[in-house]
């Protein structure tokens, strides 16, 4: 058996090009990614403005030669031999060799030569010619056109000058050549020159502008970005400190200005609800204590006259027990009514919205409510109304506004309940509500100066509050509407008089 040869390695997955492009893009920050978006866009508009330029420009220049060209008159000069011979080159060197000076200065605005047509082709240039144009292929094709019309095209002097030429052909009355082009040229060299010298200057020019661009750039994204450095700022200084409620400066109504208005609002937002879990920590904590208090001090009795061997009086143990079992029951009371009033600081459960029937439930509370309150008198009119609500939470609600009214009515008072069109009323014959205190009676733990005698915690118009809001209807407590003493309980539920 031939021994096992390990697998080569497997090589590292190559990244695409985009893909690394894409990576160090993203790695970059939001000031450099700003920058460089800045600097690209200026960098494009400027490239595509001087390329714009560029071909107008040339578009122009060339325009011009090529207009000079077709407003040229030119006649036709019959040949010489002197002058003439079987190609441009030979015929330029018969002129040169008459002893002629050209004109100074090179090729003249506009060198012209004829080519006649014949047995033997036959190029003949004018006397003083300093430049003689390359003939090519293609300028035979002028013969298909009328007599008189021209060809102009882009082509060169036989020493490599470029030219732009104008062909155009005539009629020759020359025997043996009967026909003839006259080739007319003008040097483009010095165009060619200032287009290159252009480029280069758009060129300076838009590296200058992206320089340019880049700085303006960083300046912008710098100033643009400072809100979001300060939010930056602000949140991991939250995260630091843990002191919520911190808040950044808001200028202006742009994206920033409301990123920043977001960001205070959830920042007040925190502290607020901290600040209110503190509180119902605290207040939670002084209500708990008083029961928990009471039980620990009866229950310690209980065990003192165990270990001393002195039992207490069967009638005193007897009441020992009833209030230890009244204490288990307000404690009982107490942390079912904490459990309520915790939901809007928690994540809401989920719960099952049916259709109630509100004037049974009225009912059902009051009667419960003349267990409470054995001597008082209950005046109910309830007409049928139906809602969409949670029915344990509404029950809830409503034996808490009765329970208050128990409370507060005097022996043998009256509590009246009415339910007209959606409108559940509750009103007691006790002393009222003090007016400076009504706008409190809401509040968590809440209890007025003159009921704190009374059995209670103060949460259970907290719980009628939220359960009639989540229901989608709203309540308030206030003097009776007849100047009377008492109490007058109002709360209004969206429904109908039938099942919906």
């Amino acid at each position: 058996m031939s021994p096992t040869v390990p697998p080569p390695p497997l090589a590292p997955p190559r990244i695409p090009r985009r893909g690394r492009v894409t990576t160090w893009y993203r790695a970059r920050s939001l000031r450099t990614r700003l920058t460089f978006l800045t600097a690209a866009a200026v960098a494009v508009a400027i490239a595509l403005s001087a390329l714009a330029c560029w071909f107008i420009v040339e578009e122009r220049m060339y325009g011009v030669v090529r207009s000079d060209l077709e407003t040229v008159r030119v006649q036709l000069a019959p040949p010489s031999g002197r002058d003439c011979a079987t190609t441009p080159q030979a015929a330029l060197k018969n002129v040169q060799s008459t002893g002629l000076q050209p004109p100074a200065g090179g090729p003249a605005p506009r060198d012209t030569q004829y080519v006649f047509s014949g047995p033997v082709p036959l190029v003949c240039l004018p006397p003083k010619a300093a430049k003689a144009i390359a003939v090519e292929p293609g300028d035979s094709n002028v013969l298909d056109l009328r007599p008189g019309q021209s060809v102009i095209r882009d082509g060169h002097y036989t020493d490599g000058t470029p030219a732009m030429v104008r062909v155009t052909w005539y009629p020759s009355d020359v025997p043996g050549y009967p026909q003839a082009l006259v080739m007319v040229a003008t040097p483009t060299k010095g165009v060619e020159e200032s287009l290159n010298q252009l480029a280069f200057l758009l060129g300076g020019v838009a590296l200058g502008g992206i320089i340019l661009a880049g700085v303006a750039g960083r300046l912008v994204a710098r100033s643009a970005l400072k809100p979001v450095d300060q939010l930056t700022d602000a949140v991991e200084h939250i995260a630091r400190t843990e002191e919520v409620g911190t808040t950044i400066p808001v200028q202006g109504e742009d994206e920033i200005a409301r990123l920043s208005t977001s960001f205070n609002s959830m920042s007040t937002a925190l502290a607020n609800s901290r600040e209110r879990q503190t509180r119902l920590i605290a207040d939670a904590g002084h209500e708990l204590r008083t029961p928990l208090t009471s039980l620990r001090t009866n229950v310690d009795l209980l065990i003192r006259s165990d270990d001393t061997g002195r039992p207490l009086p069967p009638a005193t143990r007897t009441k020992l027990l009833g209030n230890m079992k009244a204490q288990m029951q307000e404690l009982t009371v107490l942390i079912g009514d904490l459990l309520q009033l915790s939901r809007p600081d928690s994540p809401k459960p989920v719960r099952t919205l049916a259709v109630v029937a509100l004037h049974e439930l009225a009912e059902r509370a009051v009667e419960r409510a003349k267990l409470r309150g054995p001597g008082l008198v209950f005046e109910t009119a309830t007409a049928p109304w139906y809602v969409h609500a949670d029915a344990a939470a509404l029950e809830r609600a409503v034996i808490n506004l009765l329970d208050n009214a128990v409370k507060y009515s005097p022996p043998g008072g009256t509590v009246e309940v009415r339910l007209d069109a959606g409108v559940l009323t509750v009103r007691d014959h006790g002393p009222g509500i003090p007016q400076d205190e009504l706008p409190y009676v809401f509040d968590r733990f809440w209890r007025s100066p003159s009921s704190r005698q009374l059995p209670g915690s103060g949460l259970g118009l907290s719980i009628v509050a939220q359960s009639v809001r989540e229901a989608g209807g709203e309540v308030s407590l206030g003097p009776a509407r007849d100047g009377g003493p008492g109490t007058l309980a109002t709360v209004r539920l969206p429904g109908g008089p039938a099942p919906a």
